[in-house]
């Protein structure tokens, strides 16, 4: 299974912001941060809004911030909210086989499918995003949120 952009872009705009999540962030920070498409990211943010994961706040200081805690935002159910296909194999979707009747593959794929999602489930936004440390530098967000707003300023 592969997933979309969509959803690898809904999770690095959750890090991002569990990155300080007392502060605002516009997606244009967010998206020179990761070096993105803005346009891209203002559609994640939608679906992210519409999930209530994100509030998104308009104007002059505006931007994105969680609207829960990290720790009850779990990697799972958004995947499952931001994909909308599952089907490993044809079979498992609309594609119909020849042998599907008594194949046995499609169960095998299904049991992979079920063990992948327990994994993710398992993990919330806090987990992923624990490393701040870390991560912070690599989004130019070490030297604090003003650094990030003159590098999106400057696209």
């Amino acid at each position: 299974m592969r997933m979309t952009y969509h959803t690898d872009y809904a999770l690095r705009v959750l890090i991002y912001l569990a990155l300080h999540p007392q502060q605002r962030a516009t997606v244009g920070e967010i998206a020179s941060a990761y070096d993105l498409s803005r346009h891209h990211l203002l559609k994640v943010a939608q679906t992210l809004r519409k999930q209530h994961l994100v509030e998104a706040v308009r104007g002059r200081g505006g931007g994105l911030r969680l609207s829960k805690p990290p720790a009850h935002i779990n990697v799972g159910a958004l995947v499952r909210a931001t994909e909308e296909d599952f089907g490993l194999v044809e079979c498992m979707g609309k594609g119909v086989c020849r042998i599907s009747p008594v194949c046995r593959l499609k169960g095998v794929f299904a049991e992979a499918l079920t063990s992948f999602m327990d994994i993710l489930d398992r993990y919330s936004l806090a987990d992923v995003a624990g490393n701040r440390a870390e991560l912070a530098p690599l989004l130019g967000l070490d030297g604090g949120m003003e650094m990030t707003r003159r590098k999106a300023a400057a696209k």
